[in-house]
């Protein structure tokens, strides 16, 4: 994990933007796919929001084979994710990977807290019009993985391992295959 890069910025400026990720963007090999600037620069927590997996109009994603995160407002839960500083030039294929153009997300603007209690002001997704929907095996695992890699809260963590996936069993990407191996063995 690597030390905080959230000192000192308490939102969007200059030629970067912060942005907090819930999902499969928790794994630095995940956003760096797409987002090369993307730079870890702390944990945080969205009070009083719900992590949700689902489908868009109930149509089960592609890519992942199942339910993909969002999260809705729901006072006294807590989602927990990681910050990354990015390049304000990623903006466009970082909406682009999150649907943005064809209406599955829409761009939020939130209020995130530090472990040391620090508010800070990102940029986020919400999925719109979407039926919940268990996540594959493999999504989740990409999630776990993150959360592990970037020191998410233990019990936070053990939420995330008891989500129940459905059944899955095929191939993902083979890009997303290659992502998980190399999790799983600089995870080990």
């Amino acid at each position: 994990m690597a030390s905080s890069d959230c000192e000192g910025h308490a939102g969007q400026e200059g030629e970067t933007f912060l942005y907090f990720a819930y999902g499969s963007n928790l794994l630095t090999e995940r956003i760096h796919l797409r987002n090369p600037s993307a730079v870890f620069c702390c944990v945080a927590r969205l009070q009083d929001f719900k992590l949700d997996f689902g489908n868009f109009q109930g149509k089960m994603s592609e890519r992942w084979h199942g339910g993909i995160a969002t999260i809705f407002q729901s006072p006294g839960d807590e989602v927990w994710g990681v910050v990354w500083r990015m390049n304000k030039s990623n903006i466009s294929s970082l909406d682009e990977q999150e649907g943005v153009k064809s209406g599955v997300y829409v761009v939020i603007e939130i209020k995130v807290s530090t472990r040391e209690g620090k508010e800070i002001t990102c940029r986020s997704y919400l999925m719109t019009n979407y039926e919940s929907a268990p996540p594959s095996p493999q999504y989740k695992k990409v999630i776990c993985m993150g959360a592990k890699e970037n020191g998410l809260p233990q019990e936070y963590q053990e939420k995330l391992k008891a989500i129940e996936p459905n059944e899955y069993k095929g191939k993902i990407s083979d890009e997303m295959e290659d992502i998980i191996k190399k999790g799983e063995s600089k995870l080990s």
